[in-house]
């Protein structure tokens, strides 16, 4: 008597329909498990499977199992038919691809890689709001990346030391102040204090400078406080919210994608605790996939790394992430990246941020192009002459790379890059 049919979920034969969501996976099956029962049970979890042979099933089932179509090594790519997958519910989409499949004991790892969202699952999302023409035209910036920096320490400022911080990065050149990932409303700096004291330093720094400032506000909270937030932010004039949005979670992004995009407001999305689940290279979700799931969802732009900077991840992948976000159609990488046409979903905006100073400033740009968001902060903050020497500096790291020429050549008739490059150099850090 058969007691398993994971096997009835694997055929190397199959051709996935035009409608089929595929799944790109890394695996490892668990000692005694063959490749192909390990990919079936992966397949049989993630559909219409459980453990054992059911007595009757209607006929329709076998038009809804998920089929494991190609196995090279160790990684599967499955497909999985349209109609598994309510319209426009991106929670739903997880708990499928990327829910009880990673606690089976069959699999000692297992590895979310990529999704092909076929066009008719696209069809019920609305993406970016805005788009980044939309953004640079809300922010009137065409030719160089948007620039913006975290006040150093993350957390710890009152918020008039927050606005003050603030208005010397805006007065050195910089787009954005960014509140940082844990930074939402501390006893000592209240998002309500901090949204006033930014929007009136805000408005002095447009005035004397004659540009559009804005700040990435960090309105994390349960959905109802973010609602207040974003209704806050809105009052006092600014153009983005910002959301962690991993911690969030998926239900609350898509929520304040609209209750935000009503209020003119683009969604800065910070990726804090996404290491849980996409350090390991052998387990759990990839970056690249995150970034895909957020464009979808709707945000704007979200944090993408630097390959050069404090945080881990390559350039490899940093080009990927940024392929992800803002191609209309999204080339195939091997072993990372599935082909996607995105339809008529807008791009979003790679940040790249974490360890970055002047000196470094061309390795990112050479990585990214200036279609991103450049977010340099204690690299402006521990400038010799302080916050808007850095901004200063930065900006002139930018002009050099555009003008084709060294930084040191710029730095000739550029004091606040050389005093830069003087402190920093071109050094990375650990």
């Amino acid at each position: 008597m058969t007691i398993d049919w994971y096997k009835e979920f694997v055929n190397l034969d199959y051709e996935p329909a035009q409608d089929d969501l595929i799944c790109l996976y890394y695996f490892e099956p668990a000692v005694g498990i063959r490749s192909k029962e390990a990919v079936g049970r992966i397949a049989s979890e993630s559909s219409t499977g459980t453990w054992t042979t059911l007595h009757t099933l209607p006929p329709r089932m076998k038009s809804l199992e998920a089929t494991a179509f190609e196995i090279e090594g160790n990684v599967v790519k499955i497909a999985y038919p349209l109609a598994l997958w309510e319209e426009g519910n991106a929670v739903q989409l997880l708990s499928g691809i990327a829910g009880n499949i990673f606690g089976m004991k069959a699999v000692r790892n297992l590895r979310l890689i990529d999704v092909a969202l076929p066009p008719a699952y696209l069809h019920h999302f609305k993406g970016p709001h805005f788009g980044n023409d939309g953004i640079r035209k809300m922010m009137k910036v065409s030719k160089r990346p948007l620039t913006g920096a975290v006040p150093k320490p993350k957390i710890g400022f009152s918020a008039q030391e927050h606005a003050e911080v603030g208005y010397e990065t805006w007065m050195g050149g910089f787009d954005f102040v960014k509140d940082d990932e844990n930074l939402t409303s501390t006893p000592f700096n209240r998002f309500e204090d901090r949204v006033k004291k930014l929007s009136k330093l805000r408005d002095k720094a447009e005035k004397e400078t004659g540009e559009k400032k804005s700040a990435f506000l960090n309105i994390s909270a349960d959905t109802e406080t973010m609602k207040k937030r974003a209704d806050m932010l809105a009052e006092y004039g600014w153009n983005y919210a910002m959301i962690d949005v991993v911690v969030a979670g998926t239900a609350s992004v898509m929520t304040m994608r609209d209750y935000c995009s009503d209020l003119g407001l683009a969604i800065h999305a910070h990726r804090a605790m996404h290491a849980t689940f996409d350090r390991n290279k052998k387990h759990g979700i990839s970056m690249q996939f995150l970034a895909k799931l957020m464009r979808l969802i709707g945000v704007s732009q979200i944090h993408t790394g630097t390959a050069v900077g404090k945080l881990t991840g390559s350039k490899k992948e940093s080009l990927a992430l940024a392929d992800v976000l803002r191609e209309k159609k999204t080339p195939a990488v091997e072993g990372m990246l599935l082909e996607q046409d995105w339809g008529r979903i807008k791009s979003a905006f790679p940040v790249s941020s974490g360890g970055l100073h002047p000196g470094l400033v061309p390795d990112v740009l050479n990585i990214y192009g200036t279609e991103m968001v450049l977010l340099v902060s204690g690299g402006i903050h521990g400038h010799p002459k302080g916050t808007r020497a850095g901004a200063q500096a930065t900006m002139q790291a930018i002009e050099a790379w555009q003008e084709g020429i060294t930084l040191e050549e710029k730095a000739k008739k550029a004091q606040e890059l050389n005093e830069a490059l003087e402190k920093w150099g071109h050094y990375k850090p650990k």
